[in-house]
């Protein structure tokens, strides 16, 4: 089977394009770097050409409002291509519960990277995942007053990458779902409590304050980041993988 990465080079989708390979497929990382640009659409024609499946792992560069027209955008324009070229699959990444958090402008982009997925012409399967692992550094950074790091209480079900990256390659390798699949970690953290483990365990000597008002996570109500009852639970915990990292 030949399958076009798009956004191959990055955390999932150099993971993704590795195991596609593993199991004996022709994939292929598709990017700026080798001619494929998704912005303009030059090159997506010759990148997927007789392609089986397109797996779309690119992201907006800002959280922004301007996430939307990025996604309608870089959509529309694989969407296109893929139908000229007859790919019979088309898998996204998105977040589970996205479509629960309307205060959010990139939220709201991945929910309409998902409805131009579904509308469009070419058979879809989306996979929803929970926060990153390896994103908890950069969640770190986002409201930090001296050593104070401010957090809000909002339930989160993280996972690593390396479980999401095996969820995409095992999606884009079967049957279009016409669906979504959700997977997520097997444990639920506050993410206060979630900043608090990463710091101790890296020997970070800032603290972590409680504040429902800190972050972009702070619009989102309820546990909605966390995986319904139907969601795969991924394996490893966060402190599993922080020990592995450490290590």
């Amino acid at each position: 089977m030949k399958i076009a990465v798009l956004g191959g080079t990055g955390l999932i989708g150099s993971q993704v394009v590795t195991l596609m390979r593993e199991h004996g497929h022709d994939a292929e990382p598709l990017s700026p770097a080798n001619g494929v640009d998704l912005l303009t659409g030059e090159g997506l024609d010759a990148g997927l050409k007789g392609a089986d499946v397109v797996v779309n792992l690119t992201n907006s560069p800002t959280f922004d409002d301007k996430s939307i027209d990025f996604f309608r955008t870089t959509m529309d324009n694989m969407l296109a291509a893929a139908e000229r070229q007859g790919v019979g699959h088309a898998v996204i990444l998105s977040i589970v519960g996205v479509d629960q958090v309307p205060g959010l402008d990139y939220y709201k982009a991945k929910v309409l990277q998902e409805e131009i997925l579904k509308n469009g012409p070419v058979p879809w399967s989306i996979v929803r995942a929970g926060q990153f692992f390896e994103f908890m550094k950069s969640v770190l950074s986002w409201v930090v007053e001296g050593d104070k790091v401010h957090l809000p209480t909002t339930p989160v079900q993280p996972l690593a990458s390396a479980e999401i990256s095996r969820e995409v390659a095992q999606v884009a390798a079967g049957r279009p779902l016409n669906g979504i699949v959700n997977i997520v970690g097997p444990e639920v953290f506050p993410l206060d409590e979630l900043g608090r483990i990463a710091l101790a365990a890296t020997g970070d000597p800032r603290t972590v304050v409680t504040d429902n008002t800190a972050g972009m996570f702070a619009a989102v109500q309820g546990d909605v980041l966390t995986g319904p009852a139907d969601a795969v639970i991924a394996k490893q915990t966060f402190r599993e993988f922080l020990a592995a990292q450490a290590g």
